[in-house]
C-alpha cells in the first residue's frame, strides 16, 4: 500500500497555495507524541493549520510533554485536552502523520480514500516506557517534525 512521502508534501504544498495546508498527526492517546508534533509544528510553520488526535484518547496531557515544550518554548502551541479521531473529518486534512503503523490501519478503517495522504513515523509510545525515555521520544519527534517543515521549503 502506498504511504504519502515528504515529496508528495512539497506537492500538495504547491497545488494548495491558495488556502493553507492542514496536517494531522495521530497517536494513541493525544497526551504525549501527536500534541508534541502539533505545538512543534505551529511553531515552525504556523501558516499551516495543523492538529492533533488520537485514537483513544483516555488520559490528560502530559506533564512531561508540557515541560518539554515549555524547554523548546512552544508551550503556547499546546493544545488544552486530548481530541479524538472520531472528532475530525479526516477527508479534510491534505496530510496525515501517524505515530505507528497500526494508526494508520485505524485512520484507513474511517477514510479509506486517505491512504495516499498517510506517514508513518513509527515512533514507540513513551507512555508504555520506562520513566525518563519520553525526553528521548520528544527528541525524535522534534527531529522528524523540523524535516517535515523543511520539506515545505
Amino acid at each position: 500500500m502506498k504511504t504519502a512521502s515528504y515529496a508528495y508534501v512539497r506537492t500538495i504544498v504547491r497545488a494548495t497555495h491558495v488556502t493553507p495546508m492542514k496536517i494531522l498527526f495521530v497517536c494513541l492517546g493525544n497526551a504525549f507524541r501527536s500534541p508534541v508534533a502539533e505545538a512543534l509544528l505551529k511553531k515552525l510553520k504556523p501558516q499551516i493549520e495543523v492538529d492533533s488526535a488520537g485514537v483513544n484518547p483516555g488520559i490528560p496531557i502530559a506533564e512531561v510533554a508540557k515541560k518539554y515544550l515549555a524547554k523548546e518554548n512552544a508551550e503556547e502551541y499546546l493544545k488544552k485536552i486530548p481530541e479524538s479521531l472520531g472528532e475530525k473529518n479526516l477527508d479534510s486534512y491534505d496530510l496525515i502523520v501517524v505515530m505507528e503503523p497500526r494508526h494508520k490501519d485505524i485512520v484507513l478503517s474511517e477514510c479509506p480514500e486517505c491512504k495516499d495522504k498517510i506517514i508513518v513515523w513509527d515512533i514507540m509510545d513513551p507512555y508504555f516506557m520506562p520513566s525518563g525515555r519520553a525526553e528521548e521520544i520528544f527528541e525524535l519527534v522534534r527531529q522528524k517534525v523540523k524535516e517535515l517543515a523543511d520539506s515545505f521549503k
